[in-house]
C-alpha cells in the first residue's frame, strides 16, 4: 500500500482494501526505520495520527467521508499546529506550541488527512538546500551525501521515501520546486494569493506561497483542491471561486501552446539536464501541444531584485523575535539590550542573520531607493515580462534547476553559488504566478524536473499538462533505492 499513489490510496480505503488505521501504522513503521537516516521529519505525532486514522475509518464506514479520509500526510514545520510544536526549524521557536491550526492544516484535517508529523526545513524557510535546520541537514533519499533542497526539503525528502502519502511545503523564491525536483516528487506553488498563508509563520510575505507536494499530478489536484480558496484571516487571500482541480485532468493538450524561454536554456543550464527536458517537450509534443520560442528578457536579473526584496521583508517580519514577546531568550541578561541582542545572537543561524542584516541594509536611510525601491522596479518589469509572453503562449516550460542534487556541504561556505540553485523559480514567485515541477528523467541516477508556469489562476492547466506527460512517462513512479 505504500508504493501507492494518495489517489490510488484514496480509492483502496473506500473499497476497504485497507483500513485509515493499517495505513497510518505502515508509514509510522516506515518513520520508524529510515527517519534517523533521512532526518525529514523533526516530529512525529503517532498517538494523535492513530486516533485521526480511526475516526477515518469511522467517516469512510458511515459514507460521509471527506476527500482525503485516511490519507496521512505531513506537514512542514512551519504551519501553525495547535498543541503541537512548530519550531521552523530554528533553535528561536525550539519549545514553541501553536495556540491554534494554520488554515491549510485545519482545510486539509476537515477533508479527513491524517497528520503523522511536522517535516524538518531551513530554518525560517531560508536556504535553497536544507542545511540551515536548527535540528541538521536533511538527506536526499536517492543518495545520502546529497542534499534534497530546500527550504522544504523534510516534506520533498518524506515523500520520495515513502514516509508519507503526500505533504505540505512552502515556496518563496522555488522552496516547494526546487526540493520536488531534486528528489524525483511532484511540487506546485500556486498563484499568490490562492491558499491561505493564515498560521503560516511568515519569511517573506509578499512572495510566501504555500502549496502541495505528493507523487503526481493527480495527487496534487486532490490536495489543492482541499487546500485553496478565500480565509477572511488573511488579508492577501484573493476571493475567487475554486474550480474542479481533478476535473480539468484529462482534457486534451491539442492546439496548446507551450512556451520556451531562451534566459532558461542558457549555458548555465547542466547539458544532461537540459536533454532530459527537451526529452519531456518532446513527449508534450507528440500529445498535441505546440512548442514556441519565446523570450522573458528580465530574467537574469531574478535573482539580485529577489535577494533585496526577501531579505527587506524577512527583516522586518522577523524584528518580533527579541527574546521578549516571541521565542528564545538568553539566560541572565545584564539590561535590556543585552537581552535583545544575545537573545537574537544565540537564536537565529548564521543564514538568518545574513538575511536580516543584508534586509536591514537595504531599507536603510539612504539606501531604500538604490536597493529596494529599483528592485521594486525590476519585481515589475519581471512581471510584463510574463504577462507579455502569456499574449503569445499558454504555459511556459522551463527546467526546476540548473542541476541534479549537489552533495551535502558543497555550497554551504558560497551564498552566491546556493542562491543561483534557485536561478529558473525565482521569477514566478516575483510574478506571483502560479508554477509546478514534474520529475521528467535521471541523470547519473538523480531525479531532475520540469518546471510549468502559468498565467495568475491557471492551476488547473498546468495540472492537466503535468497528468496528461505523467500517462504517457513513468518517471514520478521511479522510487529512491532503499539505503
Amino acid at each position: 500500500m505504500l508504493d501507492q499513489t494518495l489517489t490510488e490510496q484514496a480509492a483502496a480505503l473506500r473499497r476497504g482494501d485497507y483500513s485509515a488505521t493499517e495505513l497510518t501504522a505502515a508509514y509510522l513503521a516506515r518513520i520508524g526505520a529510515r527517519n534517523a537516516a533521512l532526518n525529514a521529519f523533526v516530529t512525529v505525532t503517532a498517538g494523535a495520527a492513530g486516533q485521526a486514522a480511526a475516526a477515518a475509518d469511522a467517516a469512510l464506514a458511515g459514507g460521509d467521508a471527506g476527500p482525503l479520509a485516511g490519507i496521512p500526510i505531513a506537514h512542514k514545520d512551519i504551519f501553525c499546529t495547535d498543541g503541537v510544536r512548530t519550531s521552523c526549524a530554528s533553535r528561536m521557536l525550539d519549545n514553541f506550541i501553536a495556540p491554534y491550526d494554520a488554515t491549510v492544516v485545519q482545510r486539509l484535517a476537515a477533508a479527513g488527512a491524517v497528520m503523522l508529523g511536522k517535516t524538518n526545513m531551513d530554518e525560517f524557510a531560508m536556504g535553497s538546500s536544507n542545511e540551515t535546520s536548527f535540528y541538521g541537514p536533511v538527506r536526499n533519499p536517492w543518495d545520502l551525501d546529497r542534499v534534497p533542497g530546500g527550504s522544504s526539503g523534510g516534506s520533498a525528502a518524506a515523500v520520495a521515501a515513502g514516509l508519507c502519502s503526500a505533504a505540505t511545503g512552502t515556496d518563496t523564491g522555488g522552496s516547494i520546486r526546487q526540493p520536488a525536483a531534486l528528489t524525483g516528487i511532484c511540487g506546485l506553488k500556486p498563484t499568490y494569493g490562492r491558499v491561505s498563508r493564515y498560521g503560516m509563520v511568515a519569511f517573506a510575505s509578499s512572495l510566501d506561497q504555500a502549496g502541495p507536494m505528493a507523487r503526481s499530478a493527480a495527487d496534487m489536484a486532490l490536495l489543492l483542491q482541499a487546500m485553496a480558496g478565500f480565509d477572511e484571516h488573511d488579508s492577501t487571500s484573493i476571493d475567487r471561486p475554486v474550480p474542479d482541480y481533478s476535473a480539468a485532468l484529462e482534457a486534451p493538450l491539442t492546439g496548446l501552446r507551450i512556451g520556451l524561454p531562451a534566459e532558461y536554456f542558457n549555458a548555465g543550464l547542466d547539458a544532461a539536464v537540459g536533454a532530459a527536458v527537451r526529452a519531456a517537450l518532446a513527449e508534450l509534443e507528440r500529445l498535441g501541444a505546440r512548442l514556441v520560442d519565446i523570450t522573458l528578457p528580465h530574467t537574469a536579473l531574478s535573482v539580485p531584485a529577489y535577494y533585496v526584496v526577501a531579505p527587506a521583508e524577512a527583516s522586518s517580519n522577523l524584528a518580533r523575535y527579541d527574546g521578549v514577546r516571541y521565542g528564545y531568550r538568553a539566560d541572565n541578561p545584564a539590561d535590556l539590550t543585552d537581552l535583545y541582542k544575545r537573545s537574537r545572537s544565540e537564536g537565529f543561524g548564521a543564514e538568518v542573520k545574513r538575511r536580516i542584516l543584508i534586509g536591514t541594509y537595504v531599507l536603510s536611510a539612504g539606501y531604500y531607493d538604490a536597493y529596494y525601491l529599483k528592485a521594486q522596479r525590476v519585481r515589475r518589469l519581471i512581471r510584463e515580462d510574463f504577462l507579455g509572453a502569456f499574449g503569445q503562449v499558454d504555459v511556459i516550460a522551463a527546467p526546476t534547476t540548473p542541476q541534479p542534487a549537489f552533495r551535502l556541504g558543497e555550497k554551504q561556505h558560497d551564498p552566491v553559488a546556493m542562491y543561483l540553485s534557485d536561478i529558473y523559480t525565482i521569477a514566478a514567485n516575483l510574478a506571483g504566478l502560479p508554477a509546478l515541477s514534474v520529475p521528467c528523467g535521471l541523470v547519473q541516477g538523480l531525479p531532475v524536473g520540469l518546471q510549468l508556469i502559468g498565467r495568475d489562476f491557471d492551476e488547473a492547466r498546468l495540472l492537466n499538462v503535468a497528468h496528461r506527460y505523467q500517462q504517457v512517462t513513468d518517471w514520478h513512479m521511479r522510487r529512491a533505492p532503499e539505503a
